[in-house]
Protein backbone atom coordinates (compact mmCIF):
# COMPACT_ATOMS: atom_id res chain seq x y z
CA UNK A 1 0.00 0.00 0.00
CA UNK A 2 1.26 3.63 -0.63
CA UNK A 3 1.22 6.47 1.79
CA UNK A 4 -0.25 9.37 1.57
CA UNK A 5 2.89 10.79 4.20
CA UNK A 6 6.59 9.00 4.02
CA UNK A 7 8.73 10.60 7.21
CA UNK A 8 11.95 12.01 5.89
CA UNK A 9 14.54 14.42 7.09
CA UNK A 10 12.71 17.17 5.95
CA UNK A 11 9.77 16.57 8.42
CA UNK A 12 12.39 16.53 10.80
CA UNK A 13 12.28 19.76 13.80
CA UNK A 14 15.10 18.64 15.37
CA UNK A 15 13.61 17.22 18.36
CA UNK A 16 13.77 14.36 19.33
CA UNK A 17 10.51 14.04 21.31
CA UNK A 18 8.57 16.01 19.15
CA UNK A 19 10.11 14.51 15.91
CA UNK A 20 8.40 10.91 17.50
CA UNK A 21 5.19 12.61 18.13
CA UNK A 22 4.82 13.44 14.47
CA UNK A 23 6.03 10.62 13.21
CA UNK A 24 2.42 9.04 14.95
CA UNK A 25 0.53 11.41 13.27
CA UNK A 26 1.93 10.19 10.08
CA UNK A 27 1.23 6.65 11.04
CA UNK A 28 -1.96 7.33 12.12
CA UNK A 29 -2.59 9.35 8.48
CA UNK A 30 -1.19 6.17 6.94
CA UNK A 31 -3.16 4.23 8.91
CA UNK A 32 -6.25 5.85 7.70
CA UNK A 33 -5.37 5.93 4.07
CA UNK A 34 -4.80 2.16 4.53
CA UNK A 35 -8.63 1.98 5.78
CA UNK A 36 -9.71 4.17 2.90
CA UNK A 37 -8.37 2.47 -0.09
CA UNK A 38 -8.93 -0.95 1.43
CA UNK A 39 -12.87 -0.54 2.08
CA UNK A 40 -12.96 -0.93 5.58
CA UNK A 41 -16.21 1.33 6.13
CA UNK A 42 -16.96 4.32 7.79
CA UNK A 43 -17.04 3.02 11.11
CA UNK A 44 -13.62 2.02 11.09
CA UNK A 45 -12.18 4.54 9.05
CA UNK A 46 -13.92 6.98 12.17
CA UNK A 47 -12.31 5.24 14.86
CA UNK A 48 -8.94 6.31 13.34
CA UNK A 49 -9.98 9.65 12.86
CA UNK A 50 -11.05 9.60 16.17
CA UNK A 51 -7.61 8.05 17.65
CA UNK A 52 -5.95 11.33 14.98
CA UNK A 53 -8.15 13.90 16.84
CA UNK A 54 -7.12 12.30 20.02
CA UNK A 55 -3.50 12.36 19.72
CA UNK A 56 -3.67 15.46 17.98
CA UNK A 57 -4.76 17.10 20.86
CA UNK A 58 -2.24 15.50 23.00
CA UNK A 59 0.87 16.19 20.55
CA UNK A 60 -0.82 20.25 20.70
CA UNK A 61 -1.12 20.26 23.96
CA UNK A 62 2.71 19.38 24.60
CA UNK A 63 4.26 21.64 22.26
CA UNK A 64 2.27 24.61 23.47
CA UNK A 65 3.45 23.61 27.07
CA UNK A 66 7.27 23.93 25.44
CA UNK A 67 5.80 27.32 23.69
CA UNK A 68 5.06 28.37 27.07
CA UNK A 69 8.07 27.11 29.18
CA UNK A 70 10.52 28.43 26.71
CA UNK A 71 8.14 32.05 26.14
CA UNK A 72 8.00 31.59 22.53
CA UNK A 73 6.84 34.69 20.95
CA UNK A 74 4.30 33.45 18.54
CA UNK A 75 2.61 31.24 20.81
CA UNK A 76 -1.23 32.68 20.69
CA UNK A 77 -0.94 32.58 16.74
CA UNK A 78 0.29 28.59 16.79
CA UNK A 79 -2.30 27.69 19.51
CA UNK A 80 -4.80 29.45 17.51
CA UNK A 81 -3.81 27.63 14.45
CA UNK A 82 -4.29 24.11 16.55
CA UNK A 83 -7.10 24.82 17.76
CA UNK A 84 -8.24 26.00 14.03
CA UNK A 85 -7.18 22.38 12.91
CA UNK A 86 -9.20 20.28 15.28
CA UNK A 87 -12.65 22.28 15.07
CA UNK A 88 -11.98 21.78 10.82
CA UNK A 89 -11.34 17.74 11.76
CA UNK A 90 -14.23 17.69 14.26
CA UNK A 91 -16.99 19.99 11.50
CA UNK A 92 -15.76 17.82 8.88
CA UNK A 93 -16.35 14.29 11.23
CA UNK A 94 -19.84 15.77 12.07
CA UNK A 95 -20.37 16.00 8.23
CA UNK A 96 -19.38 12.58 7.95
CA UNK A 97 -21.43 11.49 10.50
CA UNK A 98 -24.29 13.87 10.32
CA UNK A 99 -24.71 13.61 6.54
CA UNK A 100 -23.68 10.29 6.03
CA UNK A 101 -20.95 10.44 3.91
CA UNK A 102 -17.90 8.78 3.43
CA UNK A 103 -14.54 9.14 4.92
CA UNK A 104 -12.79 10.75 2.00
CA UNK A 105 -9.47 11.05 0.19
CA UNK A 106 -10.43 14.93 0.25
CA UNK A 107 -10.39 14.92 3.83
CA UNK A 108 -7.27 12.82 3.85
CA UNK A 109 -5.53 15.38 1.42
CA UNK A 110 -6.54 17.96 3.50
CA UNK A 111 -4.91 16.11 6.83
CA UNK A 112 -1.89 15.66 4.86
CA UNK A 113 -1.54 18.89 3.20
CA UNK A 114 -2.27 20.68 6.93
CA UNK A 115 0.43 18.35 9.00
CA UNK A 116 3.08 18.87 6.41
CA UNK A 117 3.04 22.70 6.00
CA UNK A 118 2.30 23.08 9.67
CA UNK A 119 5.54 21.35 10.51
CA UNK A 120 7.57 22.45 7.79
CA UNK A 121 6.73 25.51 8.78
CA UNK A 122 5.34 26.85 12.25
CA UNK A 123 6.89 24.08 13.39
CA UNK A 124 9.95 25.15 12.32
CA UNK A 125 9.61 28.66 13.67
CA UNK A 126 9.25 27.70 17.43
CA UNK A 127 11.65 24.28 17.12
CA UNK A 128 14.65 27.25 16.15
CA UNK A 129 13.44 29.02 18.64
CA UNK A 130 13.35 26.17 21.48
CA UNK A 131 16.88 25.38 20.45
CA UNK A 132 18.00 28.70 20.22
CA UNK A 133 16.65 28.74 24.17
CA UNK A 134 19.10 26.00 24.98
CA UNK A 135 16.97 22.97 24.21
CA UNK A 136 19.77 20.85 22.87
CA UNK A 137 19.14 17.33 21.15
CA UNK A 138 21.62 15.09 23.02
CA UNK A 139 22.08 11.25 22.20
CA UNK A 140 18.26 10.12 21.98
CA UNK A 141 17.55 12.48 25.34
CA UNK A 142 16.60 16.25 25.40
CA UNK A 143 18.02 18.77 27.67
CA UNK A 144 14.56 20.33 28.24
CA UNK A 145 13.56 17.56 30.73
CA UNK A 146 16.47 18.87 32.86
CA UNK A 147 15.68 21.83 32.65
CA UNK A 148 11.90 21.73 33.77
CA UNK A 149 13.12 19.76 36.65
CA UNK A 150 16.35 21.62 37.84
Amino acid sequence: MTHTITWTDDLSVGIEEIDEQHKVLVRLLNELNDAIHEHHGNEACLAILDRLVDYTRIHFAVEESLMRIFEYPDYENHKAEHEELVEEVLELRREIVDKERKISFKLLHFLKMWLTQHIMSSDQEYSQHFLNQGMKARAGKTAWFKRLWH
